[in-house]
Formats: structure tokens, sequence, C-alpha cells
């Protein structure tokens, strides 16, 4: 097709007087830009012929105008003018995951609903009817999203971690990891991160900043192992670890403890990675740094500075706190192109600072919303927290952190009540799910139905391939799964319906997406 491209460029040179239309194309692009223009002209016009073979797809879709993951078959007959081209041949990372997190705030809540909405709920998250979730996060000792402050190991000069014990998990958290258990048929991984070590190992003896003292790095590293020993006798295998959450801190309003980047190096080169180790679990992964990304290169510059630095390293943690719709896309290829084998894992996000809207699918899809930049921020990151809205926000930020080789995206708490938590901080924030206990009501907002359309259709091991999109106001990713499928996300943002044509190899097939609209567009 190259060659039939170059004989037609050849011919509208000679004739550019008849065709006033790719005259304003030779003006105004380079000869590359023309026939990628051509190409789609032909794409469109052979989707026309009856003979050309389609695409065998399922699309689904969730809008402003209501639709809810469902299941779109019949497309309004108009010009089709952008088209997405998937280009299987380009291969990047492999998945390893979509889902949210296990929070004793969560957990606290299904006990406090009826059972038939409990298990629903679950199903929704974890069943293959349901988001399916494939990759989650919990937190070690307390965190803000827990009803108080606590830790496994209470008892202070404890070091040898005697009276170690995950009682506190055992009415709430580790029954909500097993339901989910049961309720998945491929199973799911857990990331787990500390907030804070015991006080009593920290120079300030609080649960908010200070750091780890030097003489207790190797009880916190003794510290983690215990703690997937003690999952692991309840039938709860740990995939990885964050060495600590926010090791920047969060304004001392919570449990967080604070490393420099070559303090955490230093702890997890030198004691964390020796000792699981040394304990039979060097399988479990190690991912460090845990915080926004808007500081991502100092961290992975330390982390794998050399072979001895980057040994224990897994991969790399990251937040979308520093902004409400930046990516930081310069950040996240500079932490792959550091070292292409490591993960890089977007292990916390949720519509912060914020109290959820009950029953409000339009407030979801508004530009409402503010997160804590809009009032505490500094002047000079003034613009990075302007109002957004939600569904744009998680969409967005999904689709560009996988163009940015991010390989797992991580949703923070499953469940909140109608104030936002609960939450000893009073940390208020929004959940996908949003429940009344009081009322036994269950409310699944459009960010419940964003996610599961990543979740539920790119599964673990696929491969993001890609692509051609001529649409710049749509947002596109897409990639390859195990069993053969295609998955190719669309987020249109506008208020406008667009349809395009959708080509894979010789097949192609027009799409239709609704104004404000996600879809996902599953190949077989």
């Amino acid at each position: 097709i190259d060659d039939l491209i170059q004989t037609i460029v050849n011919l509208l040179i000679g004739r550019i007087k008849y065709s006033t239309y790719f005259q304003r194309i030779l003006l105004s692009h380079t000869m590359k830009s023309l026939k990628y223009h051509i190409y789609t002209l032909l794409l469109i016009t052979m989707s026309c012929n009856q003979k050309k073979e389609q695409l065998n797809v399922s699309v689904y879709e969730t809008s402003a105008n209501g639709n809810k993951l469902t299941t779109v078959t019949e497309f309004p007959s108009s010009d089709v003018t952008d088209t997405i081209v998937l280009i299987p041949s380009q291969q990047f990372q492999v998945i390893t995951g979509f889902g949210g997190s296990f929070t004793e705030s969560s957990a606290y809540l299904l006990n406090q609903i009826g059972k038939e909405n409990r298990k629903k709920i679950i199903d929704a998250y974890f069943s293959p009817e349901g988001a399916n979730y494939s990759l989650t996060r919990t937190h070690i000792n307390s965190s803000d999203f827990s009803l108080s402050n606590y830790s496994y190991a209470p008892v202070e000069g404890d070091k040898e971690l005697k009276h170690f014990s995950v009682q506190e998990d055992q009415d709430d958290i580790i029954p909500f990891i097993k339901e989910a258990m049961a309720a998945s048929e491929d199973g799911f991984k857990i990331l787990s991160s500390p907030w804070t070590s015991p006080p009593w190992m920290k120079d300030n003896k609080s649960w908010v900043g200070g750091k780890l003292l030097p003489e207790y790095y190797d009880t916190w590293a003794l510290f983690f192992s215990k703690y997937i020993d003690a999952y692991k006798a309840e039938g709860i295998d740990i995939w990885g670890l964050t060495v600590e959450n926010e090791p920047l801190g969060n304004g001392n309003n919570w449990e967080s403890m604070h490393y420099t980047p070559d303090e955490m190096t230093n702890f997890v080169q030198n004691h964390l990675g020796p000792k699981l180790e040394a304990d039979g679990k060097g399988a479990v992964k190690i991912l460090g740094y845990d915080q926004n990304r808007e500081h991502l290169n100092e961290w992975v510059d330390s982390m794998y500075k050399d072979e001895a630095s980057s040994k224990y390293f897994d991969g790399t943690a990251i937040h979308w706190y520093a902004s409400t719709y930046e990516v930081f896309p310069e950040a996240l290829q500079y932490a792959h192109k550091k070292d292409p084998t490591k993960h890089l894992i977007q292990s916390e996000a949720c519509v912060d600072a914020e109290v959820p809207k009950w029953q409000d699918d339009k407030w979801y899809w508004s530009k409402e919303a503010t997160d804590w930049g809009w009032d505490w921020a500094p002047e000079k990151d003034k613009h990075l927290h302007p109002k957004y809205a939600p569904v744009n926000r998680y969409a967005r930020d999904i689709i560009g952190c996988l163009n940015n080789w991010v390989d797992g995206w991580i949703d923070w708490n499953m469940v909140l009540d109608t104030k936002g938590g609960p939450n000893w901080f009073k940390n208020w924030c929004v959940a996908p799910v949003i429940v009344d206990p009081e009322k036994d009501e269950v409310y699944f907002t459009p960010l419940y139905y964003t996610m599961a359309h990543f979740s539920k259709y790119i599964r673990p091991g696929a491969v993001r391939i890609g692509f051609e999109n001529s649409d710049d106001s749509l947002l596109v990713t897409a990639a390859q799964n195990p069993d053969g499928s295609t998955a190719v996300i669309v987020f249109n943002q506008s208020i406008e319906t667009k349809s395009f044509l959708l080509s894979l190899g010789e097949r192609s097939e027009n799409v239709t997406i609704s104004a404000q609209a996600i879809q996902t567009i599953l190949i077989n």
C-alpha cells in the first residue's frame, strides 16, 4: 500500500490545480502527513465495499446520557471522517492489572450493610460478570482511611517483634479480601503499603511525620516479613510491597513517615531486600517511591543508580495528586527508560477533598469537582489544580498512564459512605461505590463503570499495542489480551457525537461514540 500511496501522491502533485482540498494539505503538511491522509481516505473508501471483511467487535459504552457499560450494536449513519488504525506490531508494556484498595474504612462499611448488598458490591468488583479487578492494594498498619491509629507491633522496644499480630484486620480487612477471592475466578494481586512504622521506631515517637531510626532498620524489615507470613497464614498471598506511602510527607496530617530517595534506597538495598530474600520471600515485589509523579525522576535516579541499588527494586509506585489533569508523561517516560525491566504502577488515586454526590450521575460528568490543590496548592502550581469532571479525570489519567508505560492502575477506597468516610482524620474523599449504611442503600457512581472499562476488558498479561488516531479530541489506548482478543478504549471528552473507522489489518468497522462517553471495543 505504500507504493500505491506514493503513486497517488505523485499524480496529485502533477494535478494539484484540480484539487484545492489536497492543495491545502500540501501547503500545510509534510509529505508524510499527506501519505497518512490518503491512507485514511483509502480506508474509508474500502470500508464502503461490501466485500471488505469487517471486524468482529463488541462495543460497550458508559456515557453522560445514561449508558453504563451498555452494549452498543447499532450506530447512527454519518459521514466517517476520522480513523483509528491499530498497529499490533508495535508492542509496549505487559499489563499487570487494574483495581482498587482494601481499606479499613471500606471493610467497616461492608460490615454495616446487609448481606445481600455486601455480596452485590464484592461481586460487582471481583466477579467475571462485574469489573473483574486484577490488581489491588491494602495498608499495613493504619492509614487515614482507618477508624483509628493502630500498629501490628504495639509493644515498645519489641525489636524481635514477639508480639506481632494482625488481629486488627481480623474483623474487617481480612474477611473482605477472602470474600473477594471467592468471587474472583482469575484471582488478583495484592500490593501492601505502610503509612508509618510503629511510633516507637521513629525519631519523633509520633504517628505523623518523623523518620525511622537507623537502629530499627532491621526490625522494620522483619516487620514486613512477619506481615507476609501472617497474611499467608490466613490464606492470603501478598504479591508486592511499597516501602512507604508518600515518603515526602502529606502536610503532617495523618500517618506518615519520611525518607529521602537515598535513605529509601539504602533501606531496601541493605535491609528489606536481603531480609525477604533470606526468609524465602524473594518473589515478593518491592516497589519504591509511592508518591506524586512530579518528583519521580530523582527517585528512580537513586533507586536505579547501579546494579547494587536496583537489585531488590522491582519497580516504582506513583500517585496522581500533583495535578487534576496533567499525566507528567516526560516523568513516566524517564522512569521507564531508566530501567525498562521494572514495573511502573499507579498505586493510588481518588477524587480527594470532596464529599460524594449521592445518586447524581450528572455531577460525575460535570466540571465541578476540586482537589486539595484548589485551596492549598502554592500559587505557582495553581494551574495544575483547576475544576474538573471526575469521569474525565479517571479516563484521561488511565489512558495517559497506559500510553506512557504504566502497567498497573489502582484506585483508592472501593467503598465510602455519603460523607466520604469514615476517616479518623475527616479527610473526605469519593469512591466508585457509595453506601448509606443506615438505609442499607448502594450507589454505583459513573466512576465504577469507568474503572470497569479497563479492568474487565484489559486482562493481566495483555500487551499494549500501537495505534494511529486522526482525531486528537478522542483519547485512545489499546492492548492485546492473552486470549487473542484486542481491547480498544476510546474516550470522547467533547459534547458532540463522534464517528470513526476502526481498522486492524485488512479488517475495519465504523463505530460511533456518544458525546461525553467512554467505550471499550473488544475485537475477537
